[in-house]
């Protein structure tokens, strides 16, 4: 092979392997760049600070970071302009993304108020109106969890009782409305209440029929409790009524039938009331 030949065939193949050599390095650059950008991912929108339930969203509310492509929330927001004078439909902590479930549509929501979005799918939002006391001096806040007490008096009976008709039951919202009494106004709380249509029919009969008081549980409290409701009878004394005994008797036929012993007295309680130079006497059985 001739000089000039030698020297042709070297430069095609320097050609060759720079040309191979640059195509690695390009290869390797872009995959970099890819990963660089997968590991950054998205920018969305986060709360920079708590952001209480029905709160309107402004620009020192919300931040944008990065997240992870492969877990970014569905109905995500990558631009602060899509935060802006939303209304918070439940409460959203410092730095959790903020989506369009948390938030109140635009078109309409103002319309149709906060509560709506706020009571869970198959449940009712059920409002009573409770005095100071029997909303728990105050106590009372939005995601407590109570039971409910009626005390009411049945139809064809002189004595009053009280009796847990609802337990666990949480608490969406507190309120309140304005009353006429004795021509007076008078400022009453209300506690709307989260039910199943079928608690939310015992809660409007229970308020209907008498009173109703609100317990207020633990936070960490889920048991349920059987009680028997209680009577001025058994406040007073501490035991039941003993139930009518059935003796077993032969008639003309020998047959045996069955007949109540005789009726039950029940011992009458009197308590005097005095108000006054008003005296006053109450009667009670057990």
């Amino acid at each position: 092979m001739t000089r000039p030949k030698a020297v042709i065939v070297v430069a095609v193949v320097a050609v060759a392997f720079a040309g191979l050599a640059s195509w690695l390095v390009y290869d390797y650059l872009r995959k970099t760049a890819e990963s660089t950008r997968t590991s950054q991912g998205q920018q969305i929108m986060v709360a920079a600070v708590d952001i209480p339930l029905g709160g309107v969203i402004n620009a020192t509310q919300v931040k944008s970071a990065g997240w992870a492509r492969e877990s970014v929330p569905p109905g995500s927001i990558a631009d602060a302009k899509g935060c802006m004078g939303r209304v918070a439909i439940r409460s959203i902590s410092a730095g959790e993304p903020i989506t369009e479930t948390k938030l109140m549509p635009r078109e309409g929501g103002a319309a149709t108020g906060i509560m709506s979005f706020i009571v869970p799918q198959g449940h009712r939002a059920v409002t009573v109106a409770v005095n100071e006391v029997a909303g728990v001096a105050g106590f009372l806040s939005p995601q407590n969890r109570v039971d409910v007490v009626t005390t009411v008096t049945p139809t064809n009976s002189q004595e009053t009782i009280s009796k847990i008709v609802l337990q666990n039951v949480p608490i969406l919202a507190i309120g309140q409305l304005t009353e006429q009494k004795e021509g007076k106004p008078v400022v009453v709380p209300t506690v709307t209440l989260d039910l199943t249509p079928d608690d939310a029919e015992k809660l409007v009969l229970a308020a209907n029929k008498g009173s109703l008081e609100m317990l207020l549980r633990n936070v960490t409290d889920a048991s349920k409790v059987e009680t028997r409701g209680a009577t001025i009878g058994r406040v007073l004394t501490g035991f039941e009524r003993p139930a009518p005994r059935v003796v077993r008797a032969a008639g003309p036929a020998k047959k045996a039938r069955e007949v109540k012993a005789q009726a039950y007295s029940p011992p009458v309680y009197s308590v005097e009331i005095i108000r006054g130079s008003d005296r006053t006497t109450k009667q009670f059985t057990q």
